[in-house]
């Protein structure tokens, strides 16, 4: 029976809701706006008055500001640099490659993989430039905003639009853009409705998007880790641990670098890591659906395009939910923060429910047939579709509240951690790495059972439709992610520019809510990564006409290359966190450089010369731009060379232990750093006493919380973060070239070829 909606009302939808948030996003900025840093006019911005009619002087302050800016604005145009010159050359690669099917060459259907790679990596590379330029306009007004009469209210309200400028612009715009390279490929396969071959094709063709977005965000989360946790973790050896300086004293050199970092890698390089999930998660429904002959031909165009109406859905009630964290239920006091951007994850998730509910009615026809991968067929219906997407759904909310209570210092954990310090940083350490590897166990045993069930239910369709769930609410997850790194800067800013005390505790106050965030949101895109590295390995299989017994552990070649998969993690993070210890060195030493031949700068003496931030940063760009080159290789040309070499069957196994591998790890690793982070802030806020004596900043177990905070910074955001990506980039591009990997002696590879 064909579907209750049709092909033009499915259009739009589609179309008119990605408008809807690129609108949106627009007019949460021009409300950021109004909030001014120079004494232009008289009045007031957003109800915050400006500093200067409080008798402060910016002078310092719009400085700092800029000086961050314009660190921001050459790092990424450094990177993007590269990164353009990675897409014109990889997309030659995808054109070749991809044109070479069944031993003939298809150069128009090459083509349209190779221009879908080259729109999603710039889609990637404008969903970073739009996340990072927001963020670096917003942190100075959000100081603004801290001095003013409504410092509660405004300060957030500032930050959290801010946020929600990427999340719904990112949306948005990939989604438009997506359904719009899905509408002109299918000029090219007009009998797609008729032709499964067709269908596939097309779907295939299309997942070139999701392999240029993640291709770039590789380069974004690596490169922007490198450069955040090599200005962090030299700023804090050279300033807190060497010298005894508070963190983002005026005083270090690095500060703006770790400034500038905030925004290049938690914002611009996140931005691009979670489109890239969006892309990913969407090409491999579309591939795994188009499979289905009776989707296909009952369900017609709005059957086809269900997972993409699942995050046209997200976008409209994430934007009515976010009026409740603005007008509804503002913050009014620092207790509100926390319990406020709860509150934005629970209802988006709750509503989501009903919605999807609706819309699988809406566009999937009452029952069709899907093939498993064991070649036998189940029917599936809309309410599969609901219970598959709902299962991801709030599996991700569970696992951000999850992760809050392993990194949170509200909970007994982080406090416990905390406590170890008494007896020196060897204890401290101890206690992070279990905690790490700990919380692990609760939010695996769930991605288990939501695979499971969403696997019996609709085979790798479901397991799709559940990563696709779980991203279902991404645009209020971004703004509450972007809200993070922006109250960071905004403290950042408040201490170099030695602002009043009240101004810092409230500055303080939202970068505290925002780490317990930061945390959240990257248990919900490592959880999201998960879902969606199974989603386009069951895509592959599904391309690659692999069954059960072709893909056997029993089969010593499967088992070595689970084996091999397995390593690449541990390979992949050796070489992020080396690279972050090189640079951190190197900028340790030009700290206490400067220390030493800038007089007075270290004891703050009067009219002494201001540090050079400009060698710092310099630093920083130059090691992350130089070190994110080998983790890319190491990558990108493992699926090549396992295909080329030994066929699809070792793809997979290879595949499978990758990503079995890299959830384990970054899990533990982003909790693990997040954790110490956290117990390093519980000792500063007085909160750890020891015979009665409060061990606040400069007491040894500070000291001792200082290192363990340090050690996992390279962890919570670099290698952590960034492995995400390897289980996603790994097999998307092994999707993209399962047909060059098929025509290579029937899928079997070179090194099989008879002699």
């Amino acid at each position: 029976m064909a579907t209750y909606a049709s092909e033009p009302a499915a259009d739009a939808f589609i179309i008119l809701v990605s408008f809807i948030g690129i609108f949106f996003a627009l007019y949460q900025f021009s409300l950021v706006q109004r909030v001014k840093l120079v004494d232009s006019s008289n009045g007031s911005g957003n109800g915050a008055p400006l500093l200067t009619s409080l008798g402060i002087d910016t002078t310092k302050l719009m400085g700092i500001y800029e000086a961050i800016r314009v660190g921001a604005d050459s790092f990424l145009r450094a990177e993007y640099t590269i990164c353009m010159y990675f897409i014109g050359a990889f997309g030659i690669v995808v054109l070749i490659l991809t044109s070479y099917i069944e031993e003939k060459w298809h150069f128009d259907e090459g083509a349209l993989t190779a221009v879908a790679f080259v729109a999603g990596g710039v889609t990637s590379i404008i969903s970073g430039l739009i996340g990072m330029k927001v963020a670096v306009y917003a942190n100075a007004r959000t100081t603004v905003c801290a001095a003013g009469g409504n410092p509660w209210t405004d300060a957030f309200n500032c930050a959290f639009r801010a946020g929600s400028v990427m999340g719904f612009a990112l949306c948005g715009l990939s989604m438009l853009i997506l359904y719009s390279l899905v509408h002109l490929f299918a000029f090219h396969f007009d009998e797609w409705d008729t032709k499964t071959s067709e269908t596939l094709k097309l779907m295939e063709a299309l997942s070139g998007y999701g392999l240029g977005g993640s291709s770039v965000a590789l380069f974004g989360r690596v490169g922007g880790g490198i450069y955040t946790k090599a200005a962090d973790v030299g700023a804090d050896l050279a300033g807190k641990v060497v010298q005894g300086i508070p963190e983002d004293d005026p005083r270090n050199p690095a500060t703006i670098a770790d400034n500038v970092g905030d925004n290049v890698g938690d914002v611009a390089g996140m931005g691009s890591d979670l489109f890239g999930s969006f892309a990913e998660a969407t090409c491999a429904a579309l591939v795994v659906a188009s499979a289905s002959e009776t989707l296909v031909s009952e369900g017609k165009w709005p059957g086809l395009m269900f997972p993409v109406t699942i995050s046209a859905g997200g976008i409209l009630v994430c934007l009515m939910v976010s009026f409740v964290a603005t007008h509804i239920k503002p913050v009014k006091k620092e207790a509100d923060i926390e319990t406020v951007l709860k509150l934005q994850l629970g209802l988006t998730t709750l509503l989501l429910t009903g919605a999807i509910g609706l819309l699988a009615c809406m566009f999937l026809p009452e029952e069709f047939i899907l093939y498993r991968v064991d070649a036998t067929s189940i029917t599936f219906t809309p309410l599969r579709a609901w219970v598959c997407t709902c299962m991801g759904l709030w599996s991700g909310c569970l696992i951000g509240f999850i992760t809050e209570y392993y990194t949170s210092h509200s909970y007994k954990p982080v406090r416990e951690v905390s406590q170890a310090c008494e007896t020196g940083a060897a204890t401290n350490i101890i206690y992070g790495l279990a905690l790490g590897y700990k919380s692990a166990v609760l939010p695996v045993s769930l991605l288990s059972i939501v695979v499971y069930v969403s696997f019996y239910l609709g085979d790798m369709y479901g397991v799709s439709l559940a990563a696709l769930g779980m991203l279902s609410n991404l645009s209020t997850c971004l703004a509450i992610d972007v809200y993070g790194p922006i109250c960071d800067n905004a403290g950042g800013i408040a201490e170099m520019a030695e602002l009043p005390e009240h101004v810092r505790d409230v500055t303080d106050a939202l970068d505290a809510a925002g780490n317990t965030t930061a945390a959240i949101g990257k248990g919900f895109a490592i959880g999201s990564a998960c879902l969606v590295g199974i989603a386009l390995f069951g895509a592959f299989i599904t391309r690659s006409q692999l069954t059960m017994t072709k893909v056997s552990l029993l089969e010593p070649m499967i088992f070595a290359s689970v084996i091999f998969g397995a390593m690449i993690p541990y390979w992949f993070s050796a070489m992020t966190m080396k690279s972050v210890g090189q640079a951190a060195n190197e900028m340790v030493k030009e700290v206490a450089r400067q220390f030493r031949e800038i007089p007075g700068l270290l004891e703050g003496t009067p009219g002494h010369a201001p540090p050079d931030h400009a060698k710092c940063i310099e630093i920083s760009t130059d090691a992350s731009l130089r070190e994110m080159i080998a983790p890319a290789v190491l990558v990108m040309t493992t699926p090549l060379a396992f295909g080329i070499l030994l066929g699809n069957a070792p793809v997979a196994g290879m595949l499978a232990g990758a990503i079995v591998s890299s959830i384990q790890m970054a899990i533990s690793s982003s909790n693990t750093g997040g954790a110490w982070d956290n117990a390093k802030k519980y000792v500063e806020k007085g909160s750890v006493s020891i015979d009665g004596v409060v061990q606040g900043k400069g007491s040894e177990l500070h000291k001792a919380a200082v290192v363990g905070d340090t050690v996992g910074d390279p962890l919570k955001d670099t290698s952590g973060p960034a492995l995400n990506i390897v289980m996603k980039l790994m097999a998307i591009l092994s999707l993209v070239f399962a047909d060059f990997f098929l025509s290579i002696n029937n899928g079997k590879g070179l090194l099989m070829l008879p002699h």
